[in-house]
């Protein structure tokens, strides 16, 4: 009992002398730091826009606590990147960018937190993309060790809202519904100005909140050109306007140097395939004329939005494109026409193309997917209905005067992949031919007459349940192999007689916006 109370005693007084020990000795740094990585390349950022935070890991190694002297940015207070080293931001003129007597105990180690706002007029005046370096000195004279920082920075041209003398930004004023009358809103953005109406390959453009096309206008956007929105911003083609994409077929399949590539303004690798970075691309109720060719859109929330005007076959043509990462629609029609050919849609967090509240909808040689994580989705890769619910929940129908899939393939990770919502008193027309489509229904729960695939007046030479053999679908790589049930399962049906890489297409054709093609091992 004695031996387990001195014990017990012994080893309070001994964690009570190591709570209050004040005296640990410092030795200055000698140079015998090490690094988890010797460069910190902060990416590619647009300038003025702020990069991402970037984290550099600092090692002592040593059995000794040691004292670094300085630690700072070899550019000073000039210097454009800024450092928050293990929580410490620093004082004075050179907050962020000296630090002096840092420590770091025996065997330990210290974050050192850095980002960068760069404006590239200053440092180059005639260039759009400048490769801007400084470096972080650990101590000096013999003993200095450094870490070296390197980011692209990218000039571009910017598009903001305006704001009124007192600070206000400027909302939008439009014809939302196409009824002839101006609605105020609170979307904060602008009209484009007559000589911001060319978008080209110059130097990518940046919008903050919503570029609008005023009435009578058109948007033209050439080939090569390169279009980023900030969160919470997107595209109004709104009554009168039209948005004509242009893009041509490109050489390089990685480059797509000659698509138009449309997404959000974040460049670093981490935001590569992050859904809902931005909003959508609004066809107003009343725009006309809209084109979509060789473009790339991705990382929205809705891909396009395209309101009203069904009975007009040019409201959209979209061909030759794409549509990926839309954290709710890759497309979503309402009411609306929509001609697609050779268009692939994929990883949506709703639906990768809903035909809504009737419309006319023709699609050929299109590849409609979904590989969005089944846990967090609800509706397959395509819908089609001829109803909307306000938020009374009254019902309202519209014909669907056509919904024609030609040549298509309606695939995903869930299923089924398609879904018919008809309200029975309105119009509900629809035809698949030559199609491949997910579609198992084992307890039988789709028995409206719309899912009768034995009637060929609903579906004609259409396949149900076979893999299309996609290449990496999870990553956004639809192409189809050699082999797979859909090579040559088409007919000759289109305006294009090639793919969507531009490449001739077989007789009989193949179904998607692919040929089929061998792979690579």
């Amino acid at each position: 009992m004695r031996r387990s109370l001195y014990f017990i005693l012994s080893f309070f007084i001994l964690i009570f002398w190591s709570s209050c020990r004040q005296d640990f000795e410092f030795t200055p740094s000698t140079g015998q730091l090490s690094f988890s990585k010797d460069t910190v390349y902060l990416d590619t950022v647009f300038s003025n826009i702020g990069s991402s935070t970037y984290t550099l890991k600092v090692y002592n190694n040593s059995d000794d606590d040691i004292l670094i002297p300085s630690l700072k940015l070899s550019n000073g207070e000039t210097s454009n990147y800024r450092m928050n080293v293990d929580g410490m931001i620093g004082n004075g003129t050179l907050a962020g960018k000296t630090f002096e007597n840092v420590e770091l105990l025996a065997k330990d180690s210290m974050f050192v937190f850095i980002e960068t706002t760069i404006d590239i007029q200053p440092l180059v005046a005639s260039e759009t993309q400048f490769l801007y370096t400084d470096a972080i000195e650990f101590g000096s004279g013999p003993n200095m060790q450094k870490v070296e920082l390197v980011t692209l920075v990218k000039d571009a041209h910017f598009i903001y809202p305006y704001k009124d003398a007192n600070g206000v930004i400027e909302t939008l004023i439009f014809d939302v519904d196409g009824d002839g009358v101006e609605d105020e809103t609170n979307v904060r953005g602008r009209f484009l100005e007559d000589s911001e109406l060319t978008f080209t390959n110059e130097k990518p453009y940046v919008i903050y909140g919503y570029a609008a096309v005023a009435s009578g206008k058109t948007l033209s956007i050439n080939p090569g050109a390169r279009v980023h929105f900030h969160a919470n911003s997107g595209l109004f083609i709104t009554n009168n306007a039209s948005l004509q994409i242009n893009g041509s077929p490109s050489l390089d399949p990685d480059l797509l140097e000659n698509q138009v590539i449309i997404q959000g303004d974040r460049l670093e690798p981490l935001y590569e395939d992050i859904p809902g970075q931005w909003e959508t691309i609004w066809l107003i109720n009343g725009s006309v004329n809209n084109s979509i060719n060789y473009t790339t859109i991705k990382n929205a929330t809705v891909g396009i939005v395209s309101d009203g005007n069904q009975d007009d076959p040019t409201k959209l043509i979209i061909t030759n494109s794409q549509i990926y990462n839309s954290s709710n629609f890759g497309i979503l029609g309402r009411a609306t026409s929509i001609n697609a050919e050779n268009v692939v849609l994929n990883t949506s967090g709703v639906s990768s193309f809903a035909g809504t509240y009737g419309g006319n909808y023709n699609f050929t040689h299109s590849t409609i997917a979904n590989y969005w994580s089944t846990s967090f989705r609800q509706f397959p890769a395509l819908l089609l209905n001829n109803f909307i619910v306000d938020a009374e929940n009254t019902v309202f129908t519209n014909p669907l005067e056509s919904a024609n899939f030609t040549n298509c393939i309606i695939y995903g990770n869930d299923n089924p992949e398609l879904l018919l919502e008809k309200i029975n008193s309105e119009i509900f027309n629809f035809k698949f031919t030559n199609s491949l489509i997910r579609f198992d229904d084992p307890n039988d729960s789709y028995s409206d007459p719309q899912y009768d695939f034995t009637n060929t007046a609903y579906f004609e030479n259409v396949m149900f349940n076979k893999d299309p053999q996609f290449l990496d679908p999870d990553n956004n790589q639809l192409y189809i192999a050699i082999g797979s049930p859909a090579e040559g399962a088409g007919i000759t049906s289109g305006n294009l007689n090639v793919d969507i890489t531009n490449t001739p297409r077989t007789s009989p054709p193949d179904l998607g916006a692919y040929n089929a093609t061998e792979f690579e091992d």
